[in-house]
Order: structure tokens, then C-alpha cells, then sequence
């Protein structure tokens, strides 16, 4: 580049620097003779070394300071220097010195051993005296004036006392100061030598304007290659805006949201969706079950002597049920819901038949008993859709599924068959990833069973229902390979991943 331009394009707080980096000069030392403040410095820097007029190195110091009790030694006295004031003169007990010298009891301890070491003490008859060595050690006053040099880089300090002070407690301690070289480059020198015009316009204003001062003057030069710091714009939680785009496929699709509470009874989490009793997915290491309440109420018992009859296969429908007694305060019991098929179950009990044909979907946390992993966790979204229709039959339900996939990205999708209590016939569902050229299994549906629809709606009715999981979804669309990453929050992830553009 033509130094003449590249002058023409220096920041005025590059301009003020450059004069002052003839030498190799520290960030600290250009701060103090430029008069530019921390974050000044720190932005011409950069500024420098991206146009290669300066290189920069990082050196680290070892810098000693005084710690808690080197600072109230440095007032007083050292604890060993205390306790031989005490005997110059003459001898004394343990306890007498202990007294005088006002040392508690780790200090004496740490003293009594240092000093012995060293032979500045002796014992005799229960008395400790000073030794001549001893008396020498108490006119040496180099520690004092050690601990006053801090703070000071370690290798300009007296390496024996260093090591003495630094395995006792709390008198120094060690900081370790991060400092930048400065040295000028080749183009740097260059850039010294020639004439930095100060007389540089940097904006315009309306006074430039009318009093044509410009006319006089240059335009500092902009340099459109430099990298400019990046803009994080506000947004949701990348979770969240799935689950808004999720729901967003479903209203497009002409479907009603449902909603409910996180914590519901046995009842309508599992018993009105005719799954057993004695089934293991009702067992603590599937379910999170409430321990305070511990207990829900049921509604109508018109509703709960259905479902009884039903699964115990008393029932007017032609089912055998489970064939077992059904226990009333099983179903009380409250949980947090481990599906979004609950709200399928209550929506289904609250409609009348003049409402029908209906669609539903939701979109919500759920929570199930796993083992935290990379590819499990104890909370999960999952989505939920059912349709209530006389003419359903399924090859809709198959291409409601495929038709909510494909506007989340995704055009292959195959349907294998299942077996759940509440649906026949039952699919699971798996996506092909383009990404990573591979199925994901995402979650299951079918047609609800006679047994889930007629206790809760009143007639035998076709109800497609499906309620694959999204966050499997979100891991391929985002590339994780761990899916606890979705709710970790780190914030450099959250400010760098992208915006959810299906």
C-alpha cells in the first residue's frame, strides 16, 4: 500500500500513539505517554497490527505481592523477629514469650520450629535464649525490606527469601501480569518517517457544510478491508424459535393449539389413554411422580367408572381391557406428564359433537425418568397433533406426517410398525438427515383406540394422533453432537448459532 494513503487512513488515536512507538515500548508504557486510556490502547493495537504497521508479542510476569498476612507482618514485625525481641535480654518460658510477643499459637509454633532450625534459639532448664546466631538473624532486617519491594517480578527478588516466604502461609503470593510487546514493523518504520497530516476531516456535520471549511481540508481515508467488530442482533433461544416455527406449520395447516399444566394425575396421563396400570412406563424409573401433592382429583366419576370398566373389561365396548382390579388412588396420583398426549385426552373429553370435524395440536415440555446422556435427557419437547374426523383414515394420518416434515425440511420420511396401548394401528416415525445421510427416529402415532376415544368422546371416531420429539430435530438442524448442548446457555453458542431459517 502507498504510505502517503496508508496515513490518510490512521484513526486519530492512531495518529497519537505512532510518535511514541519508536522503540520496543509495553501496552502500559505507550498508555502512560500518549495519554490514551485502557481501551483506546487496546483498540489502536489492533488497529496497528491489522495494517502490519506494528507486531505484537505477549509476555507473561511472574509479579510477587504482598498477601493477607505479609501486610500485617509489614506493620508489625515477622513472627520469628518477634520472638527473639522478646529474649535478647534475657530467657524465658514458652508462655512468657507466648505473652509478650503476642503471637497465637500457629505463629509461636511456625517460629519456635524455624528458628530452632536455623540455631538462633537454644533450651535450657524450660528457658529459651537467643544464640549469637540468633542475635545476628534478629539485625538482618533483609525480609523487612523484601516484603516493602512489592510488589516486583520474581526474577528480580532475592531467590532464597523468596523461597523461605512462599512456603509459609499467606505472606506473598504470586500474580501472573499479561503484557504486549510493541515493536514497530518495516511499513511501521515508514509510516514514523513520514509526515502524519493532523488536518483530516472525519465526518462531515452541517457546519462543514455551510461554511465550506471542508474546501480546505482532506477526508481521512476509510479502509473497507479492515475487520470490523461483530454485531450480535437480539434473538429468541434457539429452542424456542423451533418450537415457535413448529407451531406456526400446525396453524398454517388450519390445526387449534392446545394447551395445559406440566402436572397432571395418573388419570389423564395414563389411565384415559388405556395404558395399564401394572404397565412399566408407570414405574418411578420411567416417571416423575409428585410427592407433595402427592394426590390429584379425577373428574366426573361418570368418566371414571368408564375408564375403570374399561380397562378391567367390563365395559359395553368389545374389548377384553387388561383384565386386572383398577385402583382409584393409582390414578390420583400426580406426576409431571411424560407426553403431550395428556392434552389429546382432556381436549377429546371436552368437545361436543356438533364442533366436529376438529384439529389440535401442542407443542410442550415433557418429562421422563432417563439417564442423562449425550443423546437423552429428563426433559424433552415433543409435539402433539390430533385430528377428529368421521372420514379419517390412515394414509391422513401418514400424510399430515410427512406434509409437517417436509415444511421442518425434511422430505424423506418412513413410517415403521408399533405398538403402543392407546393407538392401532401404530407407527414409528424416522427422518432422513440430509446432513449427516442418516435416519433419526423422532417418536411414534396411530389411530386411537376404541378404548382411549369412546369413554372421553362418547362414539367411536377415527382420531389420528402422533407425538414425535423435536429436539432430536434441532441437534441435526444445528449440529450437535451432544443434546445436552440445547440447554447449557453458553453464551458464545447462543450469540453464534444461526437464526432458525426453514
Amino acid at each position: 500500500m502507498d504510505i502517503n494513503i496508508l496515513a490518510e487512513s490512521l484513526h486519530p488515536l492512531e495518529r497519537k500513539a505512532i510518535p511514541h512507538l519508536k522503540n520496543k515500548i509495553t501496552d502500559k508504557e505507550l498508555e502512560k505517554k500518549s495519554g490514551l486510556k485502557n481501551a483506546e490502547i487496546s483498540r489502536v493495537l489492533q488497529w496497528l497490527e491489522n495494517k502490519e504497521i506494528i507486531k505484537i508479542k505477549q509476555e507473561t510476569k511472574e509479579i510477587i505481592c504482598l498477601d493477607k498476612n505479609g501486610k500485617n507482618y509489614l506493620r508489625t514485625n515477622l513472627p520469628e523477629k518477634a520472638f527473639l525481641e522478646t529474649i535478647k535480654n534475657n530467657p524465658l518460658s514458652l508462655k512468657e514469650i507466648e505473652s509478650k510477643a503476642r503471637l497465637d499459637k500457629q505463629e509461636l509454633n511456625i517460629s519456635v520450629g524455624l528458628l530452632k532450625k536455623h540455631n538462633y534459639i537454644e533450651l535450657n532448664d524450660d528457658k529459651i535464649s537467643i544464640t549469637q546466631k540468633g542475635k545476628d538473624f534478629l539485625k538482618d532486617d533483609s525480609e523487612i525490606k523484601f516484603l516493602k519491594s512489592l510488589p516486583l517480578e520474581a526474577s528480580k527478588l532475592d531467590k532464597k527469601i523468596l523461597k523461605e516466604l512462599s512456603e509459609r502461609k499467606e505472606i506473598i503470593k504470586t500474580n501472573f501480569e499479561k503484557t504486549k510487546v510493541i515493536e514497530l514493523t518495516e511499513l511501521g518504520e515508514k509510516i514514523i518517517k513520514s509526515k502524519l497530516d493532523e488536518n483530516l476531516i472525519e465526518a462531515v456535520n452541517q457546519d462543514i457544510l455551510k461554511n465550506s471549511s471542508w474546501k480546505d481540508k482532506k477526508f481521512r481515508r476509510y479502509d473497507i478491508k479492515l475487520p470490523v467488530p461483530k454485531i450480535y442482533p437480539g434473538k429468541r433461544h434457539f429452542v424456542n424459535q423451533v418450537n415457535e416455527y413448529t407451531k406456526r406449520i400446525w396453524m398454517d395447516l388450519g390445526f387449534k393449539e392446545m394447551t395445559g399444566p406440566l402436572l397432571n394425575t395418573s388419570f389423564w396421563n395414563f389411565d384415559a389413554l388405556f395404558t395399564a396400570q401394572d404397565h412399566p412406563v408407570r414405574e418411578m424409573h420411567d416417571t416423575f411422580f409428585i410427592k407433595n401433592p402427592r394426590s390429584g382429583k379425577l373428574p366426573d366419576k361418570k368418566l371414571v367408572n368408564y375408564v375403570k370398566e374399561v380397562h378391567e373389561g367390563n365395559s359395553d365396548l368389545d374389548s377384553l381391557g387388561w383384565q386386572y382390579s383398577w385402583d382409584e388412588n393409582e390414578a390420583k396420583r400426580n406426576i409431571l406428564r411424560t407426553h403431550t398426549t395428556v392434552l389429546s385426552a382432556k381436549t377429546l373429553n371436552s368437545l361436543k359433537k356438533e364442533d366436529m370435524p376438529l384439529k389440535f395440536f401442542a407443542v410442550g415440555k415433557c418429562f421422563r425418568n432417563e439417564t442423562l446422556d449425550w443423546s437423552h435427557l429428563f426433559e424433552f419437547n415433543q409435539t402433539e397433533g390430533i385430528v377428529i374426523d368421521k372420514n379419517n383414515n390412515f394414509r391422513h394420518l401418514l400424510g399430515y406426517l410427512k406434509q409437517f416434515f417436509k415444511k421442518m425440511g425434511y422430505e424423506k420420511a418412513r413410517f415403521r410398525p408399533a405398538y403402543f396401548p392407546y393407538t392401532e394401528f401404530s407407527v414409528e416415525i424416522d427422518i432422513f438427515d440430509p446432513q449427516h445421510q442418516k435416519w433419526i427416529e423422532i417418536g411414534g402415532a396411530g389411530i386411537l383406540r376404541p378404548e382411549v376415544v369412546v369413554p372421553l368422546l362418547g362414539e367411536d371416531i377415527p382420531v389420528l394422533a402422533w407425538g414425535p420429539g423435536v429436539d432430536r430435530i434441532m441437534t441435526s438442524v444445528y449440529k450437535l453432537k451432544d443434546i445436552r448442548e440445547l440447554y447449557k446457555n453458553d453464551l458464545k453458542q447462543l450469540r453464534e448459532i444461526k437464526i432458525w431459517m426453514k
